[in-house]
């Protein structure tokens, strides 16, 4: 497997490898990487920082909805597997399912531990040492251990699958112990991340800093942290893109308009910033240019239900109700379940009323 024809996103920086090596080896076999996640994301890699954060909740919900979106999810070590830069172990052969039926380990908590390379292997097929793990993690579980504990913990002590020999303890559902003797030897502790040049750390806890901001509604904050970001990366069209976002949140809708350009000049495939442009500029009452941007996002791709929606909507509004019609048909086209598909459909019956009131007239 390569990365060609691929597009990587991440979530949380990367410890086992600098990222700005993996992007470099991304783009020399011919594939695109990117921070975050856009509508062309097909692998998104979990990096183990999200663990630091200790918001266990926040990342598996995150790891809930990326799996929901269809994306194929990566731990690091797959990641550079991917890229043929780390090598899979040998002797496996167990399906994920023969490793939870022999485990007894909670569906959930297996996924989760293993996008964040807490076994020997990150997927099917497994070993008899990820099987042992496996075992281990269970008994840590049903001990009150949270899956976040274990994924902090294993990481500290060296290669995983060390971990087959110790005799693993938890206390509480944080602490976990290995057991040397008649002592038990603490294994949770710091995560230690290798990201190579100084700047690049700067530059990982800046976009995490900038995530959180964001999350939490704080749209100033969360935009002076992309902008540092960008002193670091003047060239990541992805965070001047976030920026955009919190600067339109923040409502300085002028300098949002101005990122999104940006965005735009750095990666004229854009989807999502030629939409969100689209609907920054409508905000602002230039409806022309709004119709253009949204254009431009379905020329590059077809498919984007919300584009056709918003276009519908403007053709609507400009009184062409044909073109406001042929819209709103597409968008069914897409969607046919949602509320703004019940929308889509009552205008249309509008229309078509509207067109034959006009020829009985």
């Amino acid at each position: 497997m390569t990365a060609a024809g691929k597009t990587f996103g991440t979530v949380g920086a990367l410890a086992a490898f600098p990222r700005r090596l993996a992007a470099r080896e991304v783009e020399r076999q011919h594939g695109r990487m990117a921070r975050g996640v856009t509508r062309r994301t097909t692998h998104l890699v979990f990096g183990r920082s999200l663990l630091g954060r200790g918001d266990d909740a926040r990342a598996e919900a995150r790891f809930e909805a990326e799996r929901r979106a269809g994306r194929q999810l990566l731990s690091e070590n797959g990641f550079l597997r991917v890229l043929g830069l780390f090598k899979t172990p040998g002797e496996s052969g167990l399906s994920r399912r023969e490793l939870l039926d022999q485990s007894k380990l909670p569906d959930s908590v297996f996924d989760l531990l293993a996008v964040f390379d807490a076994f020997e292997h990150d997927s099917e097929p497994f070993s008899f040492r990820d099987l042992i793990l496996a075992r281990k993690y269970a008994g840590l579980v049903k001990g009150g251990a949270g899956w976040g504990a274990i994924a902090r913990s294993v990481h500290r002590g060296g290669a995983v699958a060390s971990l087959t020999a110790k005799s693993l303890h938890v206390e509480g559902a944080g602490a976990i112990y290995a057991r040397l003797g008649e002592n038990l030897s603490e294994l949770d502790g710091q995560l230690l991340f290798d990201l190579g040049l100084p700047d690049d750390a700067e530059l990982e806890e800046s976009f995490a800093s900038a995530e959180t901001a964001e999350a939490e509604g704080r749209y100033a904050e969360a935009a002076e942290h992309y902008r540092r970001c960008l002193s670091f990366d003047p060239g990541d069209p992805i965070v001047a893109f976030n920026r955009a976002n919190c600067l339109r949140a923040a409502g300085r809708l002028a300098e949002a308009a101005h990122d999104y350009a940006r965005a735009i000049k750095l990666d004229p495939g854009f989807v999502e910033a030629w939409f969100n442009l689209a609907g920054l500029t409508a905000e602002r009452g230039h409806a022309g240019a709004a119709r253009r941007h949204l254009k431009k996002a379905l020329l590059l791709d077809a498919g984007y239900a919300d584009a056709v929606f918003n276009l519908a909507k403007l053709e609507f509004d400009a009184g062409d109700l044909a073109e406001a019609r042929r819209c709103w048909s597409r968008y069914l086209e897409l969607d046919s379940q949602s509320e703004w598909a019940r929308i889509a459909a009552r205008g249309i019956r509008f229309v078509d009323l509207q067109l034959a009131l006009r020829t009985a007239g």
